[in-house]
C-alpha cells in the first residue's frame, strides 16, 4: 500500500494545560494518563456514571505541560465545557481548538515517518500500528506539510476502506452515546481501558462487565453484499433480530452482532444485503457454550 493521508475533518483538538492535568485526566477517564509521553499517546473514553459511552478521545503530549484530547468535532465543545466543570481547584485549563488545529490520518508502508515534522504534533496510533500515524496541525496545514514529506492525499472514505475491516469504532459513528458498552466495542483489546489505574468515571461497571463476563454482543467488521446498509439499519437471521448496522464504506461496515449469530449458522441480512460477519486477528472472543450431551 502506497503511503497516504486522509483529512479527518470530522475530529478536533482539546487542550488540557496544566501542572495537574495528569491527575486531573486520571480520574476521569479509561487509560492512564501516566503513560502520554512524547513519543507515545493513548485512547480512552469518558463515561457516563453508569459505566455508558459519552467522548472517546486520543491524548497526546503537545509539549509545555499540555495535553491535546483529540476528538469529534461536533462534540468537542459540549465536551470541553463538561471538563471544565470538573477543574474545580485544579491547577488545570480547558480549551477548545477546533478553530486552530486540525487531523489527518497518515497510513501505508511509509506513514511511521510522518513523525518528526516541524510544528505538528504526531503520534503512531496506539489501538493497532497498522492504522498508521495520527497528525495534529495548524488549520489549514496538514496537507501542505503531509505532502511536502511525499504523503498522497486521499479521501476520508480511503481511510475508513483500511479501518472498518480492522473492526476499529470511530467515535460516536459507531458507538451509540449513552448507551454502548467498552468492551462490546473492542476497548479493551485495542488498548482503551487500563485495569490497573484505580478509580475513574464508570470504572465499576465496566470492570463488572469483564470479570462476569457479560459480554453478549460485539462490534464486527462485517462484509456487505449488496447495497450498503445505513447506520442503525436492522441485522436479521431467519426473522429474527440479532444486531444493528454502524457506519461504512463501499462493501465494508461494522456492525454490533450477537455473538451466537455472528458465530453461528444461517445468512445475516441488513436491509437488502447479505453481511458476512469477521473476526479480525485482534478481536478475543469467549469460548462457545459447550452443547449440553
Amino acid at each position: 500500500m502506497s503511503s497516504q493521508f486522509s483529512l479527518l475533518p470530522h475530529r478536533s483538538v482539546i487542550s488540557v494545560a496544566g501542572a495537574d492535568r495528569v491527575e486531573f485526566l486520571q480520574g476521569l477517564i479509561s487509560n492512564d494518563t501516566r503513560k502520554v509521553a512524547p513519543d507515545q499517546a493513548v485512547w480512552a473514553a469518558l463515561l457516563t456514571p453508569q459505566g455508558r459511552f459519552l467522548n472517546d478521545m486520543f491524548v497526546a503530549d503537545a509539549g509545555n505541560e499540555t495535553f491535546y484530547l483529540e476528538t469529534e468535532r461536533e462534540r468537542a465543545p459540549a465536551l470541553a465545557r463538561k471538563l471544565k466543570m470538573y477543574t474545580l481547584r485544579s491547577k488545570v485549563t480547558v480549551e477548545d481548538l477546533g478553530a486552530t488545529l486540525e487531523v489527518a490520518a497518515v497510513f501505508g508502508d511509509e506513514a511511521s515517518t510522518a513523525p518528526g515534522i516541524d510544528g505538528v504534533v504526531s503520534f503512531t496510533d496506539p489501538r493497532l500500528a497498522a492504522l498508521g500515524v495520527r497528525v495534529i496541525a495548524p488549520a489549514g496545514q496538514a496537507a501542505r506539510l503531509l505532502s511536502a514529506r511525499g504523503f498522497s492525499e486521499a479521501p476520508l472514505a480511503a481511510y475508513d476502506a483500511l479501518r472498518l475491516p480492522l473492526g476499529v469504532p470511530d467515535g460516536s459513528r459507531d458507538l451509540q452515546v449513552e448507551k454502548a458498552l467498552l468492551l462490546e466495542n473492542g476497548f479493551d483489546e485495542l488498548n482503551g481501558v487500563d485495569w490497573k489505574k484505580g478509580c475513574y468515571m464508570g470504572q465499576e461497571l465496566t470492570a463488572r462487565t469483564k470479570y462476569r463476563a457479560l459480554i453478549k454482543k460485539r462490534l464486527f467488521p462485517v462484509k456487505v453484499e449488496g447495497t450498503l446498509p445505513e447506520s442503525g439499519t436492522l441485522v436479521h437471521r431467519n426473522g429474527e433480530e440479532v444486531g444493528e448496522m454502524r457506519s461504512g464504506t463501499g462493501d465494508r461496515a461494522l456492525a454490533m452482532l450477537r455473538l451466537d449469530a455472528a458465530r453461528g449458522d444461517g445468512t445475516l441480512t441488513a436491509g437488502e444485503a447479505r453481511i458476512v460477519p469477521e473476526v479480525p486477528d485482534w478481536m478475543r472472543l469467549p469460548e462457545p457454550a459447550a452443547s449440553g450431551g
